[in-house]
């Protein structure tokens, strides 16, 4: 597949998303600065142009088809690596307020190359671990929206993210087919949230779940937990 300009408009419009020339050049310097910069920093396994419009770009904005983002929203990126979902989002809407977190230092710089080589300024990144971010005033309840595309299970997913958004937010889980929200029932309410929707779609040939969960009292204070509790004692039940 070519990837110039026409080709990768007609691959948005396929999947009912529109593309301006603009999005189309930063789009096409993230692709190539990501695969400059992973030659000698290890941030993703894809490296085709083909397929980083697919599986990173399209995969990153797709859920904004089915969750309308309001304008100006402030939108925290919790564990993300090379900047997905939160920088295709930055690039398909400039009005959001995007806070990236990472606990990799070498990720975070290759971020902040980016928003020099694109441009875009209107994101700021944090370097450091989100169970100890969570818990800081400057950060916790402080945000919109939480996203993550994080390979942790939900339960473990919703005590990293949940701590940071304002109560009337909400968290955005951007899944694979095989885990459902069930599975974190217990830790969603403990956190002080309701699951509002789980959305399934196909992204191509890939399934997908968008999972939507509505913050409606304060998380407890005890929350997050260090993060080997975490992963060793998830929020189950």
């Amino acid at each position: 597949m070519e990837t110039n300009f026409s080709t990768i408009q007609s691959l948005f419009l396929e999947n009912k998303l529109q593309l301006t020339p603009e999005q189309f050049d930063a789009f096409t310097t993230y692709g190539e600065f990501l695969v400059e910069y992973n030659k000698k920093v290890n941030l993703t396994a894809i490296t085709d142009t083909e397929q980083i419009w697919k599986k990173h770009f399209l995969d990153s904005i797709y859920p904004l088809r089915y969750f309308d983002l309001p304008m100006g929203a402030s939108v925290i990126d919790v564990g993300t690596g090379a900047g997905f979902p939160s920088v295709p989002m930055a690039i398909y809407r400039r009005d959001l307020n995007i806070t990236m977190l990472d606990s990799l230092k070498k990720r975070i710089l290759f971020l902040e190359l980016l928003a020099e080589k694109t441009g875009l300024m209107h994101w700021s990144c944090i370097h450091g671990r989100a169970e100890d971010v969570g818990n800081i005033p400057d950060f916790r309840e402080q945000y919109d929206i939480a996203v993550a595309r994080a390979v942790a299970s939900l339960p473990v997913l919703c005590e990293y993210c949940m701590p940071f958004v304002k109560v009337g937010g909400c968290f955005l889980a951007l899944k694979g087919p095989n885990e459902s929200a069930v599975d974190a029932k217990y830790a969603i309410s403990v956190l002080g949230g309701i699951l509002e929707s789980e959305i399934a779609y196909h992204l191509g040939e890939d399934e997908r779940k968008l999972i939507i969960i509505r913050k409606i009292s304060q998380t407890p204070t005890n929350y997050p937990r260090k993060s080997n509790r975490i992963q060793q004692k998830p929020l189950c039940k």
